[in-house]
């Protein structure tokens, strides 16, 4: 009789209850019932390891999109210098253009002195890719011809979609600025001349 209660004891299952749906809180009989889930230093692991890779994960995703707002800054700006080259072959009684908008278009776009069709409309508007945007024509001559311009670019939201400003003039040279007063409207003509070149 004892032989055969220690052999039904070793054949016994273990049973893991997390809530049985039939019997809850129960064992079936013949087991041995074990409640299961994690304790409270485990948990606390699980939310330490996650803050820890946010830490470590947020700077670096918004220093690649801080980086890849920049780049499109930089481009934008070439591509205005190149419409302004277009725009004053086109308009050689304008010169270049007097406004940022004169190189742009609504579509379906036909061309004219005030709206060119060179340049995305989106950009032509002065808002792109986490940038503001300005040309401005400059020299202007008796005759009205514009014989300069300055194109600039400044970050939409400082530390957020760009951080340095970017500029150019007729003569295609970059430059730059680190933007240490964190401004958001795009420099000037004056401030061009004395921002760094970017190389």
């Amino acid at each position: 009789m004892h032989e055969r209660r220690k052999k039904t004891e070793k054949t016994a299952q273990i049973y893991v209850s997390c809530g049985n749906a039939h019997h809850p809180g129960k064992a079936p009989a013949n087991t041995i019932a074990k409640q299961c889930g994690f304790s409270l230093a485990e948990l606390l692991l699980v939310v330490a390891i996650v803050m820890l890779v946010g830490m470590t994960a947020v700077p670096s995703l918004l220093h690649s999109r801080l980086a890849a707002n920049e780049a499109a800054g930089i481009s934008s700006i070439q591509n205005i210098n190149r419409a302004e080259v277009s725009y004053q072959a086109a308009y050689p009684t304008r010169g270049f253009a007097g406004q940022l908008a004169d190189l742009g278009g609504a579509k379906p776009c036909i061309p004219s002195p005030s709206a060119a069709c060179l340049i995305d409309k989106s950009l032509a508007e002065g808002a792109w890719g986490g940038y503001n945007f300005a040309a401005v024509g400059t020299r202007q001559a008796a005759n009205g011809v514009y014989q300069d311009y300055t194109a600039g670019a400044a970050p939409a939201s400082y530390g957020q979609s760009g951080v340095r400003l970017f500029c150019s003039m007729s003569d295609a040279v970059l430059r730059y600025s680190a933007n240490p007063t964190h401004r958001t409207t795009p420099p000037g003509p004056t401030e061009c001349v004395a921002e760094a070149v970017l190389e």
